[in-house]
């Protein structure tokens, strides 16, 4: 690096480039973590189109965790009431069918999580996370692009210009993370390739006003009803259960069909005859051309530039599950660069994040186009080995899949990554179960202990608790320990009869070390002659400190 230019630049620990959703809540997980990132975005402000809306609840813990869950549930409040998704010839016609009428029937989710589902446009989730983020101390430059970086071995400096002034400044970071989108200038510099089914198919998102459409729906109120009339097929979406929706119209570049003939005569003809109401009242207030790809990158980073979100994998849209899968790459990443910036971890920590977030992506990437074809997706055909697909349900894909490799110890290597059926039973390399407990802090699930350090829960009266307190000074590192039991000695006490060792496979004389995000990082299903020792010579393997 020029010497010059060092002595210039404006120095930050963090450099985030892009500010959409991704970017924005990776800017929020390190603020939890002390760290106050630098983000860059291009466009002028947040998103203005109602895209991206489903958060799965493994997503909506981790909000819960950072903070924000309550803002996010009351932006999303207009749409709280609607479930389900509908398939039907038109919305007048008898040929309707619900593929499924409730995305948790029986409330069975309430015993895997302390969180729900949350039906949140991106455009009302991004100003949630960005006012957040700046609470916290997060400097955030909308207008503001990337023109160009360079890396050595101790930091990035990036050349940033203000598109509003015209001003070029020079950026100086310990780290890079890439929130750019799936065409990733960064990626492209780093010459990272990218492997997958290609692209799916091409739609265009319509938005629109009517006032007589909510008539025509009657009491019902589905996340998305996907309309198959051949030659009227789309998406319809509510935006406000009122006036304002948003259809999704099959395009076919590849067919030479040019976006200038979506014009908004041809718009509003074809989402009357998908309706099937010739006299429906629409007026088109806008449209945006998007492409659903299968496609994930070789490589999650090179040297100290890390890719997140779109800039690391694209997956067809049915499921939202490219936009939550880049928020749990962003949780994944945000504490592991956290604690090698305090000291407390070495920098091959940093690797497991490709290590760990990559299968998952691909296994994501391939479940979210079965369920296009599951759910006939408008304008996608796949082919006929796309078709069979991956048949893991929802919940599996959403927070049941697991590491079996990377920062953990112990976990299965043969564990399938997404498995068919969910189990979170305290395994190594999967996430925390949840069991509600008390203490000091009142009534919690023992998912919020976890996202400030690492966590070893342990019964009362044993010896593990007062090894991690003496592992803890002697590494330098937090990690809080919590005896559990109904005694004096408690710092949790379970509610009604959960036993929370068989809850974690293990006896009542193990222990279970929960890493920051919530993933259990190493358990002992028993006592140990050396629990300090053992408890030592494991967190500094996990923190690549060995």
């Amino acid at each position: 690096m020029d010497e010059n230019v060092g002595q210039s630049a404006e120095r930050v620990q963090v450099l985030i480039v892009g500010g959409s959703l991704v970017g924005l809540s990776t800017s929020v997980f390190l603020g939890r973590h002390g760290v106050r990132p630098l983000l860059v975005e291009k466009h002028s402000g947040t998103s203005t189109h109602p895209r991206g809306r489903g958060m799965n609840v493994r997503t909506m813990e981790l909000f819960r965790v950072a903070g924000v869950e309550a803002q996010i549930r009351q932006a999303a409040s207009v749409l709280a009431d609607n479930h389900g998704i509908l398939q039907a010839g038109s919305l007048t016609g008898d040929d309707q069918e619900w593929l499924f009428k409730e995305i948790d029937p029986g409330g069975k989710l309430a015993q895997f999580s302390p969180s729900t589902w949350c039906l949140c446009s991106q455009n009302d989730i991004e100003p949630q996370l960005m006012a957040r983020s700046r609470e916290q101390g997060a400097d955030l430059r909308f207008s503001t692009e990337l023109l160009s970086f360079e890396q050595d071995e101790s930091g990035v400096t990036a050349i940033v210009k203000n598109r509003e002034t015209g001003e070029h400044s020079t950026i100086r970071a310990d780290y890079l993370v890439a929130a750019d989108g799936p065409r990733s200038p960064v990626r492209e510099q780093l010459r990272i390739g990218q492997s997958g089914n290609g692209d799916l198919f091409h739609n265009v998102s319509i938005t629109f006003r009517s006032r007589d459409l909510i008539d025509v729906l009657g009491d019902k109120r589905f996340i998305v009803c996907y309309l198959t009339k051949p030659g009227a097929d789309g998406a319809l979406l509510p935006v406000d259960n009122a006036q304002q929706w948003v259809f999704h119209a099959p395009w076919h570049p590849e067919q030479g069909e040019p976006l200038e003939d979506f014009t908004d005569e041809r718009c509003v003809e074809h989402i009357r005859r998908a309706v099937g109401a010739p006299g429906l009242d629409v007026e088109i207030t806008g449209k945006a051309p998007w492409h659903a790809a299968e496609r994930v990158a070789d490589r999650y980073g090179s040297g100290r530039v890390f890719l997140a979100g779109d800039s690391a994998h694209e997956m067809s849209p049915t499921g939202a599950f490219g936009s939550n899968t880049g928020i749990q790459d962003a949780h994944n990443l945000a504490w592991k660069l956290a604690m090698v910036l305090d000291g407390s971890a070495g920098p091959g920590l940093l690797d497991t994040y490709s290590a760990e977030r990559q299968p998952v992506a691909r296994a994501t990437s391939e479940r979210a186009s079965a369920r296009s074809a599951e759910h006939s997706h408008p304008g996608y055909a796949p082919a006929p080995t796309q078709a069979g697909g991956p048949k893991g349900g929802i919940l599996s894909v959403a927070m049941g899949y697991g590491y079996p490799r990377g920062a953990v110890l112990g976990a299965d290597p043969e564990r399938p990554v997404v498995p068919e059926r969910m189990r979170l039973a305290g395994d190594p390399g999967t996430r925390s179960p949840h069991m509600w407990v008390s203490g000091p802090g009142g009534r919690q699930s023992t998912l919020d202990l976890y996202e400030g350090s690492f966590v070893l829960l342990s019964a009362e009266g044993g010896e593990w608790r007062g090894a991690a307190r003496k592992v803890a000074e002697r590494l330098s590192v937090r990690l809080d320990a919590y005896a559990i039991g109904e005694g004096p000695d408690a710092d949790l006490v379970p509610e009604g009869d959960t036993d929370w060792a068989a809850l974690h496979s293990v006896t009542e004389h193990g222990a279970v070390l929960v890493r920051p995000d919530g993933f259990v990082a190493w358990r002992s299903a028993g006592a140990v002659s050396d629990p300090e020792g053992v408890l030592h010579e494991v967190m500094a393997t996990v923190l690549s400190r060995s």
